[in-house]
């Protein structure tokens, strides 16, 4: 079981051939992090599975809703049933489905939960998101969710999409960030309110010790400031998962220069997309027609 220092040096699956749907890393005993194979979906987003002593929460469900080629469920139940063979529980042991934000490479294998026994999917919309939370004065404010002896923070961060939140987990010390920061392409839907909640973002940083900033895709290379092509489902040499305190004050940085400034702002670890430049998504169509012919899929 890996420590959060690890993590740092960990190469994930990136779409070689024979690689399993879903990559599983235990962070320690309570804590797992789950990554979609490229070869299901060239998101291959990471999920994020908390056991409390009285509930679980899983943080996203993935870009598959079907469970043939991505068993999220099944993985889930065995994750589960192996941390409570070795922490018996008497009541039955809930689940809570949430999603650090609402898009479809999020909340598409929602449908493989809808009929497990004790369960509960978080809703979509911000409000929903808000009641279920307790999240009294959106997009402002924080609220407590309480898994058993775990404590999370949760706090909204509109910008990349309406419903976005960010939960602090004091056992590990990580920020999980969804879509907002991650080393990859930063999506802006609206600039003012990215701009806002990567400043309190980056105020809450300053107040609580912070081991990792989790984000919940890879798209950078290990060369600065050089991403992989949109669509590309093979990624070797990606850049690590886990980002800094001083990495997201530095988003914060870019968010503020360019404000309502459509195009692209590119950084070493991190690209902000304010809009859809059609200029830049046409050079990535090129670019990942170009990669797919000269570099194909290794085993």
């Amino acid at each position: 079981m890996e420590s959060p220092m690890e993590v740092d040096q960990l190469v994930w699956n990136y779409g070689r051939k024979g690689e399993p749907p879903i990559q599983v890393l235990w962070i320690g005993h309570h804590t797992v992090i789950l990554r979609q194979s490229k070869r299901t979906s060239y998101e291959a987003p990471f999920l994020y599975l908390l056991f409390g002593s009285v509930r679980a929460i899983l943080f996203d469900t993935g870009a598959t809703r079907d469970p043939a080629r991505f068993p999220l469920r099944e993985t889930v139940d065995d994750l589960m049933a192996s941390w409570l063979s070795s922490h018996p529980h008497a009541e039955p042991y809930e689940l809570i489905v949430a999603h650090t934000h609402a898009h479809g490479d999020h909340v598409a294998g929602d449908a493989q939960f809808h009929d497990r026994a004790h369960t509960t999917i978080v809703p979509h919309s911000p409000e929903d998101v808000a009641k279920f939370f307790g999240l009294t004065s959106w997009p402002e404010g924080r609220a407590l969710f309480d898994l058993g002896g775990r404590i999370l923070t949760v706090f909204p961060i509109p910008g990349h999409q309406k419903a976005s939140i960010a939960v602090y987990d004091p056992d590990t010390e990580f920020l999980l960030t969804g879509d907002t920061v991650y080393p990859g392409r930063l999506y802006v839907q609206d600039s003012e309110a990215f701009r806002q909640s990567l400043e309190r973002l980056s105020a809450f940083v300053d107040a609580v010790p912070i081991s990792r900033v989790m984000g919940c895709h890879i798209e950078m290379t290990r060369t600065a400031g050089r991403d992989f092509p949109i669509g590309a489902t093979y990624q070797p040499r990606e850049a690590p998962l886990p980002m800094t305190s001083r990495d997201l004050k530095e988003v914060a940085q870019a968010a503020k220069e360019s404000l309502n400034k459509r195009g692209v702002h590119r950084r070493d670890r991190f690209i902000i997309y304010q809009g859809q430049p059609m200029g830049a998504l046409l050079v990535h169509a090129v670019r990942l027609l170009l990669s797919r012919v000269t570099s194909p899929e290794r085993s």
